[in-house]
């Protein structure tokens, strides 16, 4: 198998395991944590220092906890 077979399979497993488990709109802060690696305060401390609100029910936007990942590389 190439290289090239090899990373279109994996693409295709990507998209496969996506399509069968969708994202959740929105996370708890604990699940961000978990996602992120870090404690619930410092994923708090990130939040409101980036101006991220947190719904009626304690849950952030799941593009919340992807910016956070982003700045984290």
């Amino acid at each position: 198998m190439t290289e090239h077979e090899a990373l279109d399979i994996a693409v295709k497993a990507v998209a496969l395991y996506a399509a069968r488990h969708p994202r959740p709109a929105h996370v708890t802060i604990t699940q961000a944590a978990d996602m992120l690696g870090r404690s619930r305060q410092t994923v708090r401390n990130h939040l409101v220092a980036n101006g991220v609100r947190i719904n009626a029910l304690g849950s952030i936007p799941i593009e919340a906890v992807d910016r956070l990942l982003v700045s984290r590389a």
